[in-house]
């Protein structure tokens, strides 16, 4: 989670062949759902559709990374995730509403305040070593 422009589909898109999961983008959710309402409740409804795809996926014994912006406590709480990366590598989006909305989480697993071309190896590595202490 974290800004838009913040690095999260790069991020997933490397991690994903890593942790050979199942990666569900918020523009491309949002695009079959042909929904594009960024209100409070245009993105708790979001957020709970990403949580309809990620609980299939889970279910049947997929690791699974989603990334969208999940800006506020609300939103979080809705989506329920077992790990939260936050990509806090910017302090202001393009998008005047989502800054003005967004809440840092309090509680993240990860955050990537900077990173390079290879430190999404070492996260991942991390990511399996919590999720089998977890598990």
């Amino acid at each position: 989670m974290g800004l838009p422009g913040s690095g999260k589909t790069t991020l997933a898109k490397k991690l994903q062949s890593f942790l050979d999961a199942a990666w569900f983008n918020a523009d491309i959710v949002r695009k079959l759902a042909r929904d594009w309402d960024f209100s409070e409740k245009g993105r708790i409804r979001q957020s709970e559709r990403m949580k309809i795809y990620a609980d299939f996926e889970k279910s049947n014994g997929r690791n699974v990374i989603c990334d969208f912006v999940c800006p506020t406590n609300v939103t979080r709480e809705s989506f329920n995730p077992d790990i939260i990366i936050w990509m806090n590598t910017i302090k202001k989006s393009e998008f005047d509403d989502t800054n003005k909305i967004f809440e840092p989480p309090q509680n993240s697993n990860f955050e990537i305040s900077t990173w390079d071309d290879i430190n999404h190896e070492d996260l991942a590595k991390r990511i399996i070593e919590l999720d089998s202490l977890n598990n």
